[in-house]
């Protein structure tokens, strides 16, 4: 049955400058610059540069020329019209020209920038070492091609023989595809090819110059891997017959050998990324200073030949149905750029007045450098002093760094939770995992201690915290149980 009924319901909707300034204040400095740029390709009523004087707070594109709204009747010949007098070259427009914050003698250099060999690619070129037939190469490329990331070939070798058979058309047996394996655990890096954790270090061993610590630890991994694993030394010492001095050795020499030899070359071919801080803060005569970045405060204007070309179209006489087409655009980019300056500067104060409230929130800690003295502070703290909502503090916090005396740090790390010592007074969640961390620290290694132990030790200290809280708190610090941070 379909029927018709009347509702009424309230919503907020945001314009599309308040979801433009949202989506700029997020943006960290080097986000910004790019989007920056973006917009400069996109609308050449947009400048960038000082403004010149006359030109400050002469035009409005809201006012006087609502009479091109309407269309008007009369035409003139599309012959007597001069483009050249209304429209500016577009196709080069000044800002692509101008070079900023060069001398004219600079010379134009450009970075070299290296063309890294992949890692797939690196093992084929080690196969060019190795004498084989066509067939064995061919196994041999696929065999690389099935190497993940990590290092690994995560696959049966049955399964990789009906793969070949099927998909590249290479009929071979198990056991030719085994003996080519063997081939690519000879690549480099030792261990890469390997089909399991336990694989993997046995080759980087086998690798390694011939010890008696490295043929201990040959032999645990091989028959005793499964306790090794879950660092039952007593019953290692028991079956060897050996000193906690010989099986220490042999430990060590595990414990150097790398889990993930494809991810170290992955790792290392990468491109070194860098942090741009958004804020500075620097302690003068005893008092703080905070300053934004200079890059986040860009010098921009409306283009004076936008806004001469409007005031051309509103003073003639003769209006036409192209004239009209042409002002609106016009009209349409130095809205936007207007719009675009504006939330610019929104976003610079936005900025500031957020960062300078989580300054002086967390004075003691930026005049000290001590992070048990950072105080409990979550966003509403923040969005109450400076009467921003909650949203847009985070937007400011989550991806934002701030250069302090004593580091880079991203600005969502000074926000924790709050909770109660002994005393009843509010302590910092930071506090107390930097607290955690250096008891786990001091631990003695051979007998680490459990979760209920460390919060008896919380407890004595004046932190009464329920064990299954610790719990929490160790992984947040990436710190394992107890029996896997034993040693001997």
């Amino acid at each position: 049955m379909l029927k018709q009924n009347l509702q009424l319901k309230l919503s907020q909707k945001l314009s599309p400058q308040q979801i433009q300034l949202m989506k700029l204040i997020q943006l960290p400095t080097q986000a910004f610059e790019q989007r920056l740029k973006e917009e400069m390709v996109e609308n050449p009523a947009l400048e960038t540069g000082k403004e010149d004087e006359y030109e400050k707070d002469e035009f409005d594109t809201s006012e006087d020329f609502d009479d091109f709204d309407d269309y008007d009747n009369e035409r003139i010949d599309a012959d007597e019209i001069n483009i050249d007098e209304y429209l500016s070259d577009d196709e080069i427009p000044g800002y692509k020209t101008q070079s900023n914050n060069y001398s004219d003698d600079d010379e134009d250099r450009t970075m070299p920038f290296a063309a890294p060999v992949s890692f797939h690619q690196n093992l084929i070129e080690q196969l060019n070492t190795f004498i084989l037939t066509d067939e064995e190469r061919d196994i041999a490329e696929f065999l690389v091609g099935s190497i993940d990331d990590m290092g690994y070939i995560r696959r049966n070798i049955s399964d990789i023989v009906d793969d070949m058979a099927f998909t590249q058309g290479i009929y071979t047996d198990e056991k030719t595809v085994e003996r080519i394996l063997h081939i690519i655990h000879e690549l480099e890096p030792a261990g890469v090819g390997a089909r399991d954790l336990q694989e993997c270090l046995l080759l980087q061993l086998k690798h390694k110059t011939p010890t008696s610590a490295v043929d201990l630890a040959i032999d645990i991994l091989e028959n005793q891997f499964d306790a090794f694993t879950k660092k039952h030394y007593d019953k290692l010492l028991q079956k060897y017959d050996i000193s906690q001095d010989q099986l220490r050795a042999a430990i060590d020499e595990i414990e150097r050998l790398n889990p993930k030899p494809g991810g170290a070359y992955e790792s290392s071919s990468k491109a070194v990324e860098h942090v741009v801080p958004d804020f500075s803060i620097r302690i003068i005569d005893g008092e703080l200073e905070l300053s934004l970045n200079g890059r986040n405060a860009p010098e921009l204007h409306v283009s004076k030949d936008y806004q001469e070309m409007l005031q051309s179209y509103k003073d003639s006489r003769e209006k036409s149905n192209a004239q009209k087409d042409a002002v609106q655009f016009i009209k349409q980019k130095l809205d936007s750029a207007k719009w675009f300056i504006d939330a610019i500067r929104q976003r610079q104060e936005t900025l500031f007045v957020t960062m300078n409230a989580i300054m002086h929130y967390q004075e003691e800690y930026f005049l000290d450098g001590d992070e048990a003295k950072l105080k409990p502070m979550i966003l509403k703290d923040i969005a109450d002093m400076v009467g921003l909502d909650i949203s847009t503090v985070s937007r400011v916090a989550n991806s934002k760094y701030v250069e302090t005396p004593y580091g880079t740090k991203l600005i969502k790390e000074f926000f924790s939770e709050a909770m109660k010592n002994d005393q009843g007074e509010d302590v910092s969640t930071i506090e107390i995992k930097k607290i955690l961390q250096t008891v786990i620290e001091e631990e003695d290694k051979r007998k680490p201690l459990p979760d209920d132990k460390l919060a008896d030790i919380l407890k004595e200290k004046g932190y009464p915290i329920a064990r299954r809280t610790i719990a929490k708190y160790r992984e947040q610090l990436d710190i394992p149980v107890a029996r896997m941070r034993k040693k001997i």
